[in-house]
């Protein structure tokens, strides 16, 4: 399980980028992180925009949902949601 913090109708996780995998999906959580492996090399932005797609995608919700709040250059970010999403990324997690 991964720690989740709320406000303002949101919830914030932190995640776990894995850029230039064979395959787009959420490989769930390891040491206090949610994983995402994305195909996008981590160059110009474009494993973050892959990232926050897939996350959209697993918790379903559009992908201007999903914010990146901090990590923008690192492996290991903190991502924000609507609050509605967090039973769903608990599921996410196992």
């Amino acid at each position: 399980m991964i720690p989740v913090t709320r406000a303002g109708g949101r919830i914030r996780f932190r995640v776990r980028a894995i850029p230039r995998a064979s395959s787009s999906a959420v490989a769930g959580a390891r040491e206090g992180a949610l994983v995402v492996r994305v195909t996008a090399p981590a160059a110009e932005g474009r494993a973050n925009e892959a990232l926050l797609r897939v996350l959209a995608r697993a918790l379903d919700v559009a992908p201007t949902e999903i914010r990146l709040e901090a990590g923008a250059a690192s492996r290991t970010k903190t991502v924000s949601a609507p609050a509605g999403t967090e039973p769903r990324l608990l599921l996410l997690c196992n």
